[in-house]
């Protein structure tokens, strides 16, 4: 083992340290979106993964204390969005609440889910199995429609609890 690493057991007393070393994995940003009880839902996760292709399956996990949880889980289709750079206020913003949706260009995509204009990537998903995991959820989706945005438009990323994105080394 690397003498400069810190090695803990995770538990209750080291949460923070697990957290923390967690973090250290740099992950895309997503808003995932739902249409809840008739008006869109919508919250930020950077939980995506894709999973198969043949099926299309993606997965993405919602933290079960989340307000929004159970509409999340028991919805019978949803978007992932995959976020640019320069959406970072949307990202932000669906991180703290997901029923206001004012001043955020979006537009009814397949099923009526709340589909988001300027994405990178926006995959339209019928819910294909939902799993507890622990304090979270883990959601998996059959893609049945996918779009993406050609060109160089660079992803917003977290990484160690901060947004930004990738540079490249020369």
């Amino acid at each position: 083992m690397d003498q400069n690493m810190k090695t803990f057991t995770p538990g209750s007393d080291t949460a923070h340290d697990l957290r923390r070393a967690f973090g250290r994995f740099g992950t895309g940003v997503t808003v995932v979106t739902v249409l809840s009880d008739d008006r869109p839902l919508g919250m930020t996760a950077n939980s995506f993964s894709s999973v198969s292709l043949d099926p299309p399956l993606v997965l993405w996990s919602p933290a079960k204390s989340s307000l929004r949880h159970d509409a999340f889980a028991a919805a019978s289709t949803f978007c992932i969005h995959v976020l640019a750079a320069d959406q970072l206020m949307l990202a932000q913003h669906f991180a703290k609440q997901g029923h206001d949706f004012a001043g955020f260009d979006w537009i009814e995509g397949p099923d009526g889910v709340p589909t988001f204009r300027g994405c990178l990537a926006t995959f339209h998903c019928t819910t294909y199995a939902v799993h507890p995991a622990g304090d979270h959820s883990l959601i998996l989706g059959h893609v049945k429609h996918a779009a993406e945005t050609p060109g160089t438009a660079k992803a917003l990323l977290f990484n160690e609890g901060q947004f930004g994105q990738f540079k490249p080394d020369a």
